[in-house]
């Protein structure tokens, strides 16, 4: 069997990514590591502070720049994080004013928004619809 362990969301500042990740979406600090002139950073759902960790890495590696620019240009998000009420936390971040760049949608079977996490990326918001009858 094969899970995830670590994914990755590149980042311009790590000190700015902790205090979005944690103090604007939720997530709990799991690791904080010196590593030369950055950090190991990962945060973790609460609901799940076992499961799969997401690193804050930094994006000062020369292709970063070019590829995310060229990902946000066309609207695709870096990650994808699963919410049980979309309309909920959607109310909750636009009111501690984080800045949504698609508002809440349907399609198909999910309902979905993007949201911009200040630090380089687009984050999708996913509410899966029916999720109890699944």
């Amino acid at each position: 069997m094969m899970k995830i362990h670590v994914t990755s969301v590149f980042v311009d500042d790590q000190a700015r990514a902790l205090d979005f990740y944690v103090g604007k979406l939720g997530f709990q600090l799991k690791n904080d590591i010196p590593v030369g002139e950055n950090r190991w950073l990962t945060v973790v759902s609460p609901e799940q502070p076992t499961g799969t960790e997401l690193l804050l890495e930094p994006s000062d590696h020369p292709a970063v720049k070019p590829y995310r620019a060229a990902i946000v240009a066309d609207g695709i998000p870096a990650a994808s994080f699963q919410v049980d009420n979309l309309a909920d936390t959607y109310d909750h971040l636009t009111k501690g004013g984080v800045r949504f760049t698609q508002d809440p949608v349907d399609a198909g079977d999910v309902r979905m928004a993007v949201l911009d996490d200040t630090c380089g990326n687009l984050i999708q918001l996913v509410e899966i619809k029916d999720a109890q009858t699944r």
